[in-house]
This record gives structure tokens, sequence and C-alpha cells, in this order.
């Protein structure tokens, strides 16, 4: 289990914000409108690398220079881990090594490249992508830097600190699953708070591994993960990840691929935000729940909007009447 104290995620925001000053946190009135919910959104598509997974990435950073170990890093990733990687890596110094998978998205690559990391491909989909890069790690000397660890924790829990500190109290908050950084961050968060808020995990149901997981009480491991949310797909969990969830979580949901798209069409008429698949995942979520939710207020993690320009092109031309504002 990992439960990041109150203490290492304010360290970890001191780090954080010496490079960004957090991001904003919006009640947007169409979203809310719509669903006849008080949205709050957490916009970590505001980021210097357009998602979440830069807190991490500076945290861990700062920890491996401090260790005097300069050699360089290896991380898989389908992308947003591995911008944080190359990004704070660069800003410190070390050669990062990232390897992603055949048919990856092609501008998160280019961005992985000009952030300074250098891009290898190899395997079919992100668990074998993660295997071949350990490798090289082996092999090359090279220090593994994992999508899921306790510095990544504490240094994504920053954004659920400022969420929790700076909206008005929210009965639930839904955030997606990936590997699962995020949501122990929130989880460590809302706890070194103190607050009751209700958190929901979010999986697409063509990559349920975290959501078998969580039903089951261990991890439970798929033999595919596909889904539009490239960030979501994950098929082997992280024990560690799992029996916090398994603790601090009220549910884990499952959404489709079309309500992952029908949300990434809300987040762009009702507020002019690009979201990517996982980004908009939480705002599917909510709107499957609402029913339950009428009259409350609920938060939702946009947890980045790095979406390739083809993809979202053929996502925003899908016609779907319930996406235009009234």
């Amino acid at each position: 289990m990992t439960t990041v104290s109150k203490d290492r995620l304010e360290s970890a925001a001191e780090l954080v914000y010496g490079v960004f000053q957090g991001t904003p946190q919006y009640n947007w009135p169409l979203l809310s409108q719509h669903a006849g919910v008080e949205i709050w959104v957490k916009h970590e598509n505001h980021t210097p690398t357009g998602a979440f997974k830069v807190r991490g990435g500076l945290v861990y950073m700062d920890n491996y220079r401090r260790s005097g170990n300069a050699r360089g890093v290896i991380a898989a990733t389908r992308g947003n881990h591995g911008q944080s990687v190359a990004f704070a890596a660069s800003r410190a110094g070390v050669p990062a090594t990232i390897v992603v998978p055949e048919g990856n998205s092609v501008e998160k690559n280019a961005a992985m490249r000009a952030f300074g990391g250098e891009l290898v491909v190899h395997g079919h989909d992100f668990q074998e992508s993660l295997e071949y890069a350990m490798q090289r790690a082996e092999g090359d000397g090279l220090s593994m830097l994992p999508s899921f660890d306790e510095p990544l924790v504490a240094g994504v829990g920053t954004y659920a600190m400022e969420f929790f500190t700076n909206a008005p109290e929210l009965e639930r908050v839904y955030v997606p699953i990936g590997l699962g950084s995020g949501i122990c961050g929130v989880l460590s968060a809302r706890d070194a708070l103190g607050l009751k808020t209700k958190v929901y995990g979010v999986v697409v149901d063509t990559a349920a591994s975290y959501a078998l997981s969580f039903e089951a009480g261990k991890v439970v491991s798929t033999n595919s993960a596909n889904t539009i949310a490239d960030g979501m797909a994950c098929r082997v969990p992280v024990e560690a990840a799992v029996e916090s969830i398994c603790k601090g979580v009220e549910d884990v949901v499952r959404i489709t691929d079309e309500d992952v798209k029908h949300a990434m069409r809300l987040y762009y008429t009702h507020t002019h935000n690009v979201a990517e698949g996982a980004g908009a995942a939480p705002l599917a979520a909510l709107l499957n729940d609402r029913e339950a939710l009428q009259g409350k207020r609920a938060g939702v993690i946009l947890s980045g909007g790095n979406v390739d320009l083809s993809l979202f092109q053929s996502v925003i031309a899908e016609p779907d009447e319930d996406a235009a504002p009234h």
C-alpha cells in the first residue's frame, strides 16, 4: 500500500512550485447545467507538459539527482509519464531513455523528444514496452523509472492538495486509473486533510484490470487493454496501488470508449478545453452517475490534454446532439 503523509505532500509541493505554480480548478456553468450537478474540474491539462504526471517526475528526479546517480534513467510509457520523465530529467541534467509501444501517439512521441528524451519504439502494448525497458535497464546499467512509486505519488498528490484546498468541499471526486499514482495521490491528500470526500476510480470496460482487482481484493491482470484512453490502457496492475485503492475508494466504475468520446466533446463545447481520453474519463463517469448526484457537488480530474489532432478531429466530428450547449 502507498500512502503519503501531509508533510511529504507539502515537501513535494515546494519542489513542484519551484517550476510552476499549480493548476486552476473551475466550476463551469454549462457543464453543471448539463449534468444537474455542481461540477468542479481540476485542470491538470494546464501543466508544463499538459498532464498531471510532470509533478511526480519532478519529485522523483530531485531524489535521483540527490542520490548522486547520474548515469541515466529509462522508462516505459504511452506518453504522459514519458513527457514527465524527459522534462524532469532534462532539468536535472540526467539522460533519459523512453520506451513506447508501436503505433504510439505521434504527437506525444514528438513532445518526449522535444523535452530531451531518447525515444525507443518496442512492443505491441505498454506491458511489452515495460518489460523491454526493464531488460535495457539491467543490460545498460540504467535506473528503471517506474510509472508507480512513492515519489511519483507524492508529486502528483500535490494536485489533489490544491483541489481539496481551493474548491468547495466535494461529496465525490472521480479519478482516472492508469497504473494508480493519481488516485493514490488523491486518497493520500484526502486523508491528510481529514476530509470525508468519497473517491471513485474510473476505468474503461476494455481495460478493466483495476476494476477487476478492486472487486477481487487482489491483483487481477487481463490479456488485453485497448481503449481510446491510452493513458488508462493497463492490463497488469501494481500491487501497492491495488491495496490502496481497495482500502480507500468507494468504487471503481467502468465506462465505455463512447462515454469517453462524449465527454471529450462536452469539454470542448462547454469549456473550450481539449481533454485526452483519460482526462475526459472522470467526467464520463460522473455523467453516468448524474441521477444519484442531483443537487450535489462533485469533482473531476481532467488529468491531461495530450491527444493527437487526427484523433481529436475524428471525435469532434462524430454527431452528438447531447454535447451541444442549449
